[in-house]
């Protein structure tokens, strides 16, 4: 059968460096550091103090405070993002035929605030089991998808992808498959994360897993820069519309991009660490350029998963140099975690929204904060630093990966 084209008709953002699309696309270009300390609780008893949280947000300005209690920080974030995409592609809700319109979302960890609210509640008791009924319905990863479609009618396919940092990349290629192969016209796809918490922070620590530059926070996510001491952690949503092209051509919708392919591999190799020749990237990216039926030679971008991690980041660069060959210092390599920290399960979303935006304004955002070269890393690559850099980006790609050797790739293009 021939496989439907997909396009990208609607985004939406909620971010460390901008509550919006708008806002974070300009936080990007401009090189702005999300990054500073924890205000969600005490964290001086922490080895990290520090994180990339959205701020200036107040969810009872999005929605009903009653509404707002029943959901968890990362349902809350899904809700904002998902109603600023659908908004953008300017859905007709009365005419669309809600059978064929899904939710495919992604989160690594879910209610995680929730979980250790209700835990500790009861630790602090009588020993009395006084939990919230809306314990369990706010924690599951698969409630933000639930209450998306819930609040606009959506009766396709429904569910979450969890592949830690991976998930919501998952999320991307699973939604491009079922609008390929014609179950859907629309899916709302994406990812949401809430986990600057202090289970999380702990969490994270306690596998000396994120930097402690807690004298310089700003400047903590560096990578590709010599002096790397681990991931920022962030949190936020990202949000998608996928459309069957046809089907928004003859609606007269906006079209961002072209999604291309999707490609995903297994390093099967360690739970926490990358391969070090980073064989299952390069594995991931074969898959997605073969996928979408093109070449190594038309990339143009590469948004890496870039964390900041000593071993990761010189694993994905080498990947990045044995697929790519000599075209790989032609492409404009960039990080935009160095600004948003990692949101785990959302990271592939908005950085889905970097490269699509990349296209669409002909811009790379830069890779902040590096000032030491690594010489583990191949000086001929560009890597964008400190400075954006206008080209034409005709074609993006996406890199993320997860705890347990998930890792997933996206290829976007500019429509022809």
């Amino acid at each position: 059968m021939e496989l439907k084209r997909v396009v990208v008709t609607g985004l939406g953002a909620l971010t460390p460096i901008g509550n919006t699309v708008e806002e974070y696309w300009n936080g990007l270009i401009t090189g702005k550091s999300g990054a500073a300390p924890v205000t969600y609780f005490d964290a001086e008893k922490f080895k990290t103090k520090f994180a990339c949280e959205v701020k200036n947000f107040e969810v009872t300005d999005f929605i009903h405070r009653r509404e707002a209690r029943r959901m968890d920080k990362f349902s809350q974030y899904a809700m904002v993002a998902s109603d600023e995409a659908i908004a953008d592609a300017k859905l007709d809700m009365d005419s669309i035929n809600k059978l064929r319109v899904g939710v495919v979302w992604g989160a690594g960890i879910g209610g995680l605030e929730t979980f250790q609210e209700e835990v500790m509640n009861f630790a602090n008791g009588d020993g009395t089991p006084k939990f919230n009924p809306f314990f369990i319905p706010k924690m599951i990863a698969d409630i933000a998808p639930g209450n998306i479609s819930i609040k606009h009618g959506f009766m396709g396919p429904n569910y979450t992808t969890v592949s830690a940092c991976a998930s919501s990349a998952n999320a991307m290629i699973d939604a491009l498959n079922y609008i390929r192969l014609g179950h859907c016209d629309v899916i709302v796809t994406g990812g949401s994360e809430a986990a600057v918490t202090i289970a999380g922070m702990g969490g994270f620590n306690a596998m000396h897993a994120m930097s402690t530059r807690n004298d310089d926070p700003e400047t903590a996510s560096r990578p590709f820069d010599a002096n790397r001491d681990g991931f920022v952690l962030g949190e936020g949503a990202g949000a998608i519309i996928l459309e069957e092209y046809e089907h928004a051509k003859a609606r007269g919708a906006k079209i961002y991009a072209e999604v291309v392919g999707g490609g995903l591999s297994s390093d099967a190799y360690h739970m926490t660490a990358p391969h070090p020749d980073g064989i299952g990237v390069m594995a991931v990216m074969r898959n997605c350029l073969e996928n979408a039926g093109m070449q190594p030679e038309e990339v143009d971008h590469i948004n890496t998963h870039g964390t900041s991690t000593p071993l990761g980041d010189v694993a994905e660069l080498k990947a990045i140099s044995e697929v790519f060959g000599d075209h790989a210092k032609n492409i404009n390599i960039n990080s935009t975690k160095s600004m948003t920290g990692h949101l785990l399960g959302a990271a592939g979303a908005i950085e889905a929204i970097a490269s699509i935006l990349s296209i669409e304004h002909g811009i790379v955002p830069p890779t902040i904060n590096h000032s030491t070269v690594d010489e583990n890393i191949d000086p001929s690559l560009n890597l964008t630093l400190n400075e954006a850099q206008k080209r034409t980006v005709k074609v993006a790609m996406s890199n993320t990966f997860g705890f347990g050797g998930h890792n997933a790739c996206v290829l976007f293009k500019k429509l022809n």
